[in-house]
C-alpha cells in the first residue's frame, strides 16, 4: 500500500517554512538596525576650530640722528617714507667735523646715533667706508690728505663702549679695509651711539692748508 501526503499536510509544512523564513528575516533586520543605531549614536567626539591663523612680515628701518637730535635721516627717506627700496642718502649729518677747519694735531669729535625703528630684530650691522677723495688747490706734494687724517670710531651699545675701527686708522686705510662689523643683534627700538674722532696729523705742513677730504659711509642693517 503506498503512502500519500495529504494536501493539507503539504500546505501546513510550507506555511511553517514561510513563517520561519519571515521570522529569521525579521530578526536579521532588527539586528542590522540595532548595529546601525549603535554605531551612529554611541560615539564621543571633540573638536577645535582655529578660526584665526595669520602671519606677518616685520620691518627693518634705520634712523640716524645728530647728537642734539635736531637732524634725522631715515632709510625710507629716498622712497617717500616707505620700504620699497629702504635705501636713502643722508647729506645733513657730517661725521668728520664738516665746517670745522683743523690745524695740525687738532682732533674734531662728532657723535651720532643709529636706531632700529622697525618691528623686526636686526641680525647683522656693518659700516662700509667708501673711497676718500681730496679736493682743493694742491701746493707741492700735498696729495695725500686722506692719509694725514687719522680716525677713531667707537660705539656705545648697552652701556659698553668699544672701538670698532682698526688701530692707527686713517681715512685712506678705512677705504681699503672693508666693512666694519658693528654691534648686533639690534632689537627693534634699540639705539646705538657712535663717536668719530678725526685728527689732522701733526706732520701736515703748510702745503696742506685749505685742502679738504670727503668719504662716504654706508650703514647697513641685515635681518
Amino acid at each position: 500500500m503506498s503512502s500519500l501526503t495529504s494536501p493539507s499536510s503539504s500546505n501546513a509544512g510550507g506555511r511553517r517554512r514561510l513563517s520561519l523564513l519571515a521570522l529569521v528575516t525579521g530578526l536579521a533586520g532588527v539586528a542590522i538596525m540595532a548595529l546601525t543605531m549603535t554605531s551612529s549614536l554611541a560615539a564621543f567626539t571633540a573638536s577645535i576650530t582655529n578660526s584665526i591663523n595669520t602671519a606677518a612680515a616685520g620691518t627693518v628701518i634705520m634712523q640716524e640722528q645728530n647728537a642734539a637730535g635736531t637732524v634725522t635721516c631715515l632709510s625710507t627717506d629716498g622712497t617717500g617714507n616707505n620700504v620699497t627700496s629702504n635705501t636713502a642718502t643722508c647729506s645733513t649729518i657730517n661725521k668728520y667735523g664738516g665746517s670745522t677747519t683743523m690745524v695740525p694735531g687738532q682732533t674734531v669729535s662728532t657723535t651720532i646715533t643709529i636706531k632700529n625703528t622697525g618691528t623686526a630684530s636686526v641680525a647683522g650691522f656693518t659700516l662700509a667706508p667708501g673711497t676718500c677723495t681730496q679736493s682743493g688747490n694742491v701746493t707741492g706734494s700735498a696729495t695725500d690728505l686722506c692719509s694725514k687724517l687719522g680716525v677713531v670710531i667707537s660705539q656705545t651699545a648697552g652701556g659698553t663702549t668699544t672701538t670698532v675701527s682698526p688701530a692707527s686708522s686713517t681715512l685712506a686705510s678705512l677705504a681699503t679695509g672693508g666693512a666694519l662689523t658693528l654691534a648686533a643683534p639690534v632689537a627693534a627700538g634699540t639705539t646705538i651711539t657712535y663717536k668719530f674722532d678725526v685728527t689732522l696729523a701733526s706732520s701736515a705742513g703748510n702745503t696742506y692748508q685749505g685742502l679738504a677730504a670727503s668719504q662716504p659711509l654706508v650703514w647697513t642693517f641685515t635681518a
